[in-house]
C-alpha cells in the first residue's frame, strides 16, 4: 500500500528521524509538535556503533559530523581541578566515553528537520487532543480544532509522552526513576573551556558539576547532577526545579558556585529526573511508541539517541516489508529493538549504581565482570541487525 498516511508525535529527533525513513519507504507523513518552534540548544548527545550507520545510510554522515560539537575529550577533576582521567574521542574507535559523532540535540533535531522539511508536512504549536481508532485507521483530533484520518499514530514525544498516557494509561506506569536528577543551561565561558570537557564528582555526596565546551566558543554547557530517592517537582515548574537544584548542590566545591550564579540569566535551563521507560509493549493497534516515549534508557546510558536513529529505521523498514499492516510491522519491530533497548537500558541503570554513595556499614562492592560487562557494552553499541530492506520499495 503506498501513499499510506501516517502522523507522527514529536519534532526533536525520533520523530523527524521516523519521518525521515516513513517517507523513504512511500509515505504521506504528518509530524505534530507542541513547541512552536524547534527547541534550540540542548545537552550534548551521541551516536555509537550501529547508529553511526543509520546516520549513513540517511546520507546525512556529513551533515551530522558539520554540526558536531568537536570534542577532543574530557577530564575527571579533584576539588581543586587537578586532572584525575583522561579520555579522549579517539578512544574505542570513537565509541567511548566521549564519543566521535557528539551533538547538541538541537543541532541535531535541525538537521533532521532541515532534511525532512520539504517532503514531510510540520504542524508547530499543535498536539493531539483526542483519537479513537478502528480496524482501518485512527481519527484524530487536535488542540486546534483540525481533525484528520491517519492509518497510523507514533508516538515520538518523549519521557513525558502525552500520546503514550493517552493510550497506554497513567505515566507512573511506565517511568522508572532510577535515583538520580539532571540539570543542564548554558553559561558565560569565563572558565576558559577548550575543546575538552570538566568533570567534577564528589565521592562522599555523589554530586557533580561539570562543564563542556559549545561550538559558540563564548559559551559552556554546564552539567549538574545529585541524587535523590524521590522526584516530585513537575517537570514544567521551572522555578520549583530551580529552587530545588539550588538547594542540592549547596556547599559543592570547586566552580559550583561559580555555575549557580549564572543560574536566572540562562534562556536554556533544563532538569528532569534520570529515568527510564520499561512497558511491555510499544503499540496498540494502529498507535506505536518510539524512542523515549517506549524505551527511555536515561541519559546516564548514553544511548538514548542512538536507541531513537536505530529504532526509527526499523519501525518504517519493517511497517513496509509487512506491507503497512500495523500488527506484523509493530511485532517485527519490537522483536528486533527490544534486546538492543534491554542492554543500553542496564547500561544506565548500572551508571546510576556506580554514583551511588554506599552507606557506612555497607560491605565493599564486589569487583566487576570486566568480561561480561565488554560484552554488555558491545550489545549496547551494535547489538542489533539492520536490514538492507531491498525488497521493500524506496524512493531515493
Amino acid at each position: 500500500m503506498s501513499g499510506i498516511r501516517v502522523l507522527v508525535a514529536g519534532a526533536s529527533i525520533a520523530g523527524p528521524a521516523l519521518a525521515h525513513w516513513l517517507h523513504r519507504r512511500g509515505a504521506e507523513v504528518t509530524v505534530v509538535e507542541r513547541a512552536p518552534e524547534l527547541r534550540p540548544g540542548g545537552q550534548a548527545v551521541d551516536a555509537r556503533g550501529v547508529a553511526k550507520e543509520v546516520i549513513r545510510r540517511m546520507g546525512l554522515d556529513a551533515e551530522v559530523r558539520a554540526a558536531c560539537t568537536d570534542t577532543a575529550g574530557a577530564y575527571t577533576v579533584d576539588v581543586d581541578g587537578n586532572v584525575l582521567e583522561t579520555f579522549s574521542a579517539e578512544d574505542h574507535g570513537g565509541d567511548g566515553y566521549i564519543a566521535e559523532i557528539e551533538i547538541l540535540r538541537g543541532d541535531l533535531s535541525q538537521v533532521l528537520y532541515d532534511n525532512t522539511r520539504d517532503d514531510v508536512e510540520y504542524l508547530f504549536g499543535d498536539r493531539i487532543a483526542e483519537l479513537t481508532q478502528d480496524a482501518d485507521g485512527v481519527d484524530v483530533t487536535f488542540a486546534s480544532g483540525d481533525r484528520r484520518r491517519f492509518e497510523l499514530v507514533i508516538g515520538a514525544d518523549g519521557l513525558h509522552s502525552a500520546l503514550r498516557a493517552m493510550v497506554f494509561g497513567p505515566r507512573e506506569q511506565y517511568i522508572r526513576h532510577l535515583g538520580m536528577v539532571l540539570a543542564f543551561y548554558t553559561v558565560p565561558n569565563e572558565f576558559e573551556v577548550d575543546r575538552w570537557l570538566i568533570d567534577y564528582q564528589d565521592p562522599a555526596s555523589g554530586r557533580s558539576a561539570g562543564l563542556r565546551p559549545l561550538p559558540d566558543l563564548t559559551r559552556a554547557m554546564a552539567m549538574l547532577s545529585f541524587t535523590s530517592a524521590e522526584f516530585d517537582v513537575d517537570y514544567r515548574d521551572v522555578e520549583a526545579q530551580k529552587r530545588l537544584l539550588r538547594e542540592q548542590m549547596a556547599g559543592l566545591g570547586w566552580s559550583t558556585p561559580r555555575i549557580l550564579a549564572h543560574l536566572d540569566d540562562s534562556p536554556d535551563f533544563y532538569l528532569d529526573q534520570v529515568a527510564q521507560v520499561v512497558m511491555d509493549r510499544w503499540s496498540s493497534g494502529r498507535v506505536a511508541l518510539l524512542g523515549d516515549a517506549a524505551f527511555s534508557s536515561s541519559p546516564m546510558s548514553g544511548g538514548g539517541t542512538g536507541l531513537a536513529l536505530v529504532g526509527a529505521y526499523l519501525l518504517a523498514g519493517e511497517l513496509a516489508a509487512a506491507g503497512w499492516d500495523p500488527e506484523a510491522g509493530f511485532a517485527a519491530y519490537e522483536a528486533r529493538m527490544r534486546p538492543f533497548v534491554e542492554a543500553n537500558q542496564e547500561i544506565g541503570r548500572m551508571h546510576v549504581q556506580s554514583r551511588e554513595v554506599p552507606a557506612a556499614d555497607a560491605e565493599p562492592a564486589p569487583e566487576p565482570d570486566m568480561e561480561a560487562l565488554m560484552a554488555l557494552v558491545e550489545r549496547a553499541i551494535n547489538g542489533v541487525e539492520l536490514p538492507d530492506y531491498a525488497e521493500v520499495p524506496a524512493r531515493t
